[in-house]
């Protein structure tokens, strides 16, 4: 396992641009909402410690994980949002379902960055279990949402400096 006994989620403030003016979406999946709650807040605490003003974050939910594509994409249209992180969590089950909705997610979000000019990070947890979802979400392996919160923060930061 890539991150067995590491905790990804902490980050140095001096190293991260500043998220004062940056405008970001974050679509949230309902479902598995104690996971994606968790995902959520550990985001937005790491967006406002680096300077993103609470104004500045527009939350939307959406009833799953497979909606969080067409939530992104409603939110770079109509929003003016300078980056999307959607945030959901697809705990493998005994059917088909994971597979068709985690490949779904994952093609929909890279179709939105090769099409669109804005940023949509990826924070899907594809776990087998619970007890590996609440481990990413705020649990021994750190906080999957502070990692998008950066990585968002890094993306919005390069759109601005490559703007023609």
């Amino acid at each position: 396992m890539a991150t067995e006994n590491k905790n990804l989620s902490n980050y140095d403030k001096n190293t991260i641009p500043s998220a004062k003016d940056f405008r970001f979406g974050i679509v949230v999946s309902e479902w598995n909402d104690k996971i994606t709650e968790g995902l959520y807040s550990g985001c937005e605490a790491a967006l406002l410690d680096c300077g993103a003003l609470k104004e500045n974050l527009i939350r939307w939910n959406v009833p799953g994980s497979f909606e969080l594509v067409y939530g992104a994409q409603r939110m770079i249209v109509t929003q003016e949002v300078d980056c999307v992180i959607v945030i959901g969590c697809v705990i493998k089950g005994e059917t088909m379902h994971f597979e068709f909705v985690c490949e779904g997610v994952t093609q929909g979000i890279k179709d939105l960055n090769v099409q669109t000019d804005v940023p949509v990070i990826f924070c899907l947890l594809t776990d087998n279990n619970e007890q590996q979802s609440i481990d990413r979400s705020g649990g021994k392996h750190g906080n999957k949402g502070i990692e998008a919160a950066i990585a968002a923060i890094k993306m919005a930061d390069l759109r601005r400096n490559t703007a023609q």
